[in-house]
């Protein structure tokens, strides 16, 4: 089997895939994840290139190289010291390009790690960059790379109206597309009239084990955010994001972040018991330790937490079976039937909103928050609303496959 090639390096390599841009100013949107096989940041290795004219670069959240550890921290727009081009900050003072911004181009490469999460602020990045670029006559290159959780698909879908920097459009928690397949859908869902090619891969086998979807043993890993360390965090994220709108910590501050999750104040193993006894099946392809976990920033600093470790990197990780976010709301639900009135949801602001409850903006509606909550609601009727999404969602996107 022929190694993959990202879209980057195919942009690198085939001077005829260059040949449009010849003549014309380019930018690049890239975050610390956009490297080369040899591990050359896009920025560098494109400007190196004689025959490409770099005028300017974006950073998403957490910057361009990756200045920014925690959630919610903004960056500033700065001078490339290396390249003398100016980069501008898309989760600074602003989260969509301004008219001086999109000034500075006529192409825009967009070369960003994706994690396959509908919270994954990258993609509403991409949604609104591709909304400029449609109001601004600007053209899109999306370099490809790897959705690292592959083709599965699974959550609830995002209502209408619960829009937001976390919720860029109807798709459920874990989508199963690449950031171009993601492109084309918001530009057929938008319709928008915009000039957008996409720099396909070669060689990505998305069902190939072990990686199923990220190329195992072949490349490194690059954290898309700080804390995405592993391909362990991205399996589990589209469940353990959920943490975020709650007071359970979800490891931030520890070195598993995202893969674990817990509270000084919860029995981690009469928890994990409740889960198996409410919905077995929910808990299949992965394995649950009771363990205890000490965060050095971010929710419960300095406390002694008993938690849940999901453990997704053994021959007991099964791909297809495992169904993170399902796994995480059962632990919600489980926590909710034990400790009834448990200050489960988190009420202080999120991502800059302050009128809706966190947990509902992540979901992209009240209706998980809602099921935990009622104690008459069964493992039944969330799968009632969720398999009916899932369904309609695995027919929408097959229009939009390109592996």
């Amino acid at each position: 089997m022929p190694a993959i090639k990202f879209g980057l390096e195919r942009l690198l390599a085939e001077a005829e895939l260059r040949r449009p841009l010849a003549g014309r100013r380019v930018a690049l949107l890239a975050h610390p994840a956009s490297v080369t096989a040899d591990l050359t940041h896009a920025l560098d290795a494109l400007a190196a290139l004689p025959d490409l004219r770099l005028s300017a670069a974006f950073g998403p959240q957490h910057g361009l190289r990756g200045d920014k550890q925690d959630n919610m921290v903004e960056s500033p727009d700065f001078l490339d010291p290396r390249h003398g081009i100016p980069v501008f900050s898309l989760y600074g003072e602003v989260r969509r390009p301004t008219p001086a911004m999109m000034d500075t181009f006529d192409v825009l490469l967009i070369d960003l790690q994706d994690l396959g999460c509908r919270i994954y602020t990258f993609i509403t990045t991409l949604r609104y960059l591709l909304e400029a670029a449609a109001e601004h006559g600007k053209t899109v290159w999306i370099l490809e790379r790897p959705n690292p959780v592959g083709r599965p698909l699974e959550g609830l879908r995002l209502r209408p109206g619960w829009e937001s920097f976390v919720g860029a459009g109807a798709l459920p928690m874990r989508h199963g597309l690449t950031m171009g397949e993601l492109a084309h859908w918001f530009i057929a869902t938008l319709n928008l009239d915009v000039d957008c090619e996409v720099i396909r891969m070669h060689g990505w086998c998305p069902e190939a084990a072990p990686g199923h979807g990220w190329p195992l043993g072949e490349r490194s890993w690059i954290n898309p955010s700080p804390n995405a360390p592993n391909l362990s965090m991205a399996r589990c994220y589209a469940g353990t994001v959920m943490l975020e709108g709650t007071t359970l910590s979800e490891g931030r501050g520890t070195t598993r972040p995202l893969e674990l999750f817990g509270a000084p104040d919860i029995d981690a193993r009469a928890l994990i018991g409740e889960m198996f006894a409410l919905a077995p099946a929910w808990l299949a392809g992965c394995r649950l330790r009771e363990c205890w976990f000490e965060p050095t920033f971010h929710k419960h600093a300095g406390h002694l937490c008993n938690g849940v470790q999901i453990h997704v990197d053994d021959a007991r990780y099964r791909h297809h079976a495992f169904r993170p976010w399902r796994v995480q709301c059962l632990a919600f639900k489980a926590l909710r039937r034990l400790q009834p009135d448990y200050a489960l949801w988190r009420d202080f602001a999120y991502e800059y909103e302050n009128e809706r409850l966190a947990i509902d903006l992540i979901n992209g509606s009240p209706l998980l928050r809602e099921w935990v909550d009622e104690p008459a609601a069964t493992p039944a009727d969330l799968d009632a609303l969720t398999l009916a999404d899932e369904a309609a969602w695995e027919a929408e996107r097959a229009d939009f496959l390109l592996y």
